[in-house]
């Protein structure tokens, strides 16, 4: 359980650094409708959570998610060892 919620620290350090609040519903907003994010940005936010916190994300499963609260629900998913 510590576990995640050191994940969860490390991804919300990272999207508050791109300018994107958890709080409220703006954990709900489209990237790209709502936040008005650039796909390079996207990438970008990607490339940062995978390597602040060690894994390694699918191309399949990124396609589903299109809401920071989808992406922390996805990364919470992945094993550990990954």
């Amino acid at each position: 359980m510590s576990q995640h919620f050191t994940q969860l620290k490390k991804a919300v350090e990272v999207f508050h650094s791109y300018g994107i609040s958890l709080s409220g519903q703006r954990k709900n907003d489209h990237f790209v409708q709502q936040l008005n994010m650039d796909p390079v940005f996207i990438n970008g936010l990607i490339f940062e959570l995978e390597y602040n916190l060690q894994v390694c994300i699918q191309d399949e499963m990124l396609g589903k998610a299109c809401t920071p609260r989808e992406v922390i629900r996805m990364l919470l998913t992945i094993p550990q060892n990954n």
